[in-house]
């Protein structure tokens, strides 16, 4: 039996902008259409994430001004502190440079 493409497409009219087309399945059958999944973006995400390493570089100066003011009541948490920012910070840099090098891998891509 050859396939017959116009059985796939069906007419329907509604809407103000008049006739609207509903791709289906070859068989007749209308598909659902596609939803995205309900949850957070990529972009708010990264946005908050980059707003906790924000955060956690303040704390660290806060800490390290305390400790060079001498008001600090623990000098190790100041320290902590300090060392928590900078691995935050290196990883940042990290996932940056290897989005960097997947994106210039993907332009680089011969189609």
């Amino acid at each position: 039996m050859p396939i017959d493409p116009s059985m796939a497409i069906k007419g329907i009219t509604g809407g103000v902008g008049g006739d609207e087309f509903n791709v289906g399945a070859l068989d007749g059958t209308p598909t659902a259409p596609e939803t995205a999944p309900a949850g957070p973006s990529f972009g708010s995400m990264l946005g908050d994430q980059l707003s906790s390493l924000e955060k956690t570089q303040n704390q660290a100066a806060d800490a390290s001004r305390s400790l060079a003011d001498g008001t600090a009541s623990d000098p190790s948490s100041a320290v902590i502190a300090v060392e928590r920012a900078q691995l935050s910070m290196q990883l940042a840099s990290q996932l940056r440079t290897k989005g960097v090098e997947a994106l210039q891998d993907l332009l680089h891509t011969q189609v």
